[in-house]
């Protein structure tokens, strides 16, 4: 446990490391001013600069709580579909029979189309991660340097194979065919679920209470899916968002020209005692600002990384993990070998996609 600790917090400097390199410079440069060149006039009194530093530490907490909002809402969306997925293999499996039939089907044709069901929900599945995955201009993975560093190490298996590869294995070719030109295909698919539903009805292979029982279930399905796009398609509020990013620069830059003084004057006092170490106690101060600007730099950058719980990054709701779990359980309740069943996705560095 301790070790992985440790490694957590490398890889948090390692995500971090650019920025750090910016503080020394930014620093080193202030302090550099004022040891060179006795600019001892050059200084913000630490009552504004706290006033800033006090404002700006309110909008990162803000932030970093309606991120947090987003990514426990996005995790529940998703546990409630795999709580309905669950429900609808159940009720697909049970009320799928002959009892009411007007035309009796044999068990090898009851078993056909409880898989058709089965399958198409699970290319729903399929379909709605598929769309939770498409980059939008406000997320934040595909832009940073470092970002896109650990995208290469562990990424979503949505970025490697296309929506049409995957819908393959689960859908016929009418199925896949009716799909070819919809925008919305997770929709699509429900409405597809739907028309199944009621052909079965019509044949009395599901009873017209089972059939109602089943479209409630299709119903909260498109209750989640559009509680989960709405969360994709509306990003936390731009001015919210690009204020709080400058408001923490400006403290940033303003940081050193408050700090450095302080340490020269508390050199001064030392200089008294220990002359060498009171003309270079003004260089500790670059450690000092390095750590508060990293702190406040990395937590902003934290709530801004999870702004999008979607969007590919280690912060991410594991929806690919999420719907490969729901497959595997309801392909095995079909009674199919696990060798017939894909595996789980793997866990990368402790993080699931």
């Amino acid at each position: 446990m301790y070790t992985k600790k440790v490694f957590k917090a490398i890889d948090m400097v390692i995500w971090t490391r650019y920025e750090t390199f910016l503080f020394i410079s930014i620093i080193t440069s202030v302090v550099g001013l004022y040891f060179f060149f006795d600019l001892a006039w050059l200084k913000i009194p630490w009552t504004p600069l706290a006033l800033i530093g006090t404002a700006v530490a309110f909008v990162i907490g803000f932030q970093n709580n309606s991120a947090y909002g987003r990514i426990w809402e996005a995790r529940k969306i998703w546990g409630g579909i795999v709580n309905t997925s669950r429900t609808f293999g159940m009720f697909v499996q049970d009320l799928v029979e002959n009892n009411h039939a007007v035309i009796k089907l044999s068990k090898e044709e009851l078993n056909h189309e409880i898989k058709t069901l089965t399958y198409r929900h699970i290319a729903w599945m399929t379909a709605l991660r598929h769309a939770m995955r498409v980059a939008k201009p406000w997320e934040t993975v595909v832009q940073e340097k470092t970002n896109k560093e650990w995208s290469e190490i562990v990424r979503p298996p949505e970025w490697d194979i296309s929506l049409e590869e995957d819908l393959k294995p689960y859908l016929s070719e009418e199925d896949l065919t009716y799909l070819k030109n919809k925008g919305n295909k997770q929709t699509a698919l429900l409405y597809l679920q739907s028309h199944h539903l009621r052909k079965l009805k019509d044949n009395g292979t599901i009873w017209e209470f089972a059939f109602l029982n089943l479209e409630n279930v299709l119903q909260e399905l498109f209750t989640l899916q559009g509680k989960s796009e709405r969360i994709k398609n509306f990003p936390y509020p731009r001015h919210f968002a690009s204020l709080n990013h400058y408001f923490m620069w400006v403290f940033i830059l303003l940081l050193p020209f408050a700090i450095v003084p302080q340490f020269a004057e508390i050199g001064r006092q030392v200089a008294d005692a220990h002359p060498l170490g009171g003309i270079l106690f003004i260089w500790l101060s670059v450690p000092f600002y390095v750590i508060v600007a990293w702190i406040f730099h990395t937590m902003e950058r934290i709530g801004r990384t999870g702004e999008n719980p979607f969007e590919g990054s280690a912060n991410d709701v594991p929806i690919s993990t999420i719907a490969r779990g729901i497959e595997i359980d309801l392909r095995q309740n079909l009674g199919e070998f696990n060798e017939e069943i894909p595996k789980q996705f793997p866990v990368k560095y402790d993080t699931q996609m």
